[in-house]
């Protein structure tokens, strides 16, 4: 990383390029024309929309071979899925359990760096936590979330969907998990999180979605789970959809708590980019922490 990119701070980047990123972020232009529409902005248009791009060595915050947790990768079966068969990152504290069990759910670019260091986290906090990848069935994560971005993409989506809730339930019913289950997912993952949770109906104890989309109107009466739900303040795509969820959820008698977090942006949890606000990031996980120890324990 050059000295220009690591001095470029989120209050220097010009919203209109964090727009853009949103557009790149969710597919809907391609890196290049992010870059070039960036670059078009303004002088420093082009460095602003380079600093956005992830840099997954910050992203690291407990190491893989942390001595407080056991990790390791887990094929299982997913019945109805994009492939019949899910690949995870199964994380779980020292010690024979049983635990309160997590599904950690990815963006819209598969299982990369920063979501395992989520599920070492939520491990850490005394969780068994599973993060699937979506993508095993297209051969897992590629390394780059460009490529990834398109290979999820390319997928079924209503199968990838089934194998996170057969992913789900893979990891209630594990060995050292106390039968439990919260969910919590960014982005793409968030959304999914509100899925489940209709889905998953009494199965599922507890949801902590960030910045995702609303579960459809018409299965919020089958939410079971209590929900605690993270949004950005500047992310207009997704926060338009909160009045009609919210209506919702009260008319279902959905036990739910939302917390708008001022001046962030979509993915202000993901430190690997200059989206994250370490201020909102912090006090949203461990809000998430509390709130699954308090409905999982």
């Amino acid at each position: 990383m050059s000295a220009v990119h690591a001095e470029v701070t989120q209050l220097e980047i010009d919203q209109r390029v964090f727009d853009l990123y949103d557009e790149y972020c969710h597919g809907r232009i391609d890196r290049r024309e992010f870059l070039s529409r960036s670059a078009a902005l303004c002088a420093t248009g082009l460095v602003m929309a380079q600093a956005l791009l992830p840099r997954y060595a910050r992203a690291q915050t407990i190491s893989f071979t942390d001595e407080r947790i056991q990790a390791k990768y887990v094929t299982y079966p997913s019945p109805g899925g994009n492939s019949g068969t899910m690949r995870g990152y199964l994380v779980q504290p020292k010690g024979n359990g049983p635990f309160p069990a997590v599904l950690v759910v990815h963006e819209n670019r598969g299982l990369n760096p920063y979501i395992e260091d989520v599920a070492r986290r939520a491990a850490i906090a005394g969780f068994v936590a599973l993060a699937p990848d979506g993508l095993s069935p297209a051969g897992g994560y590629p390394g780059n979330d460009d490529d990834g971005r398109t290979l999820q993409a390319g997928l079924d989506q209503a199968k990838l969907r089934t194998d996170m809730l057969n992913s789900a339930r893979y990891l209630k019913g594990q060995k050292v998990s106390n039968g439990k289950l919260g969910v919590t997912g960014f982005c793409w993952g968030g959304g999914t999180t509100n899925f489940l949770a209709a889905t998953l109906g009494d199965e599922m104890q507890a949801g902590a979605p960030y910045y995702g989309a609303a579960a459809e109107t018409a299965s919020v009466a089958k939410i079971r789970a209590k929900l605690l739900i993270h949004y950005a303040e500047n992310d207009p795509r997704i926060n338009e959809m909160w009045p009609g969820y919210e209506s919702a959820l009260k008319a279902a008698r959905v036990s739910y708590e939302a917390h708008v977090y001022p001046g962030t942006q979509h993915g202000f949890h993901n430190n690997s980019t200059p989206r994250y606000s370490e201020a909102a990031a912090k006090l949203s996980w461990q809000r998430t922490v509390e709130f699954f120890k308090k409905t999982l324990v």
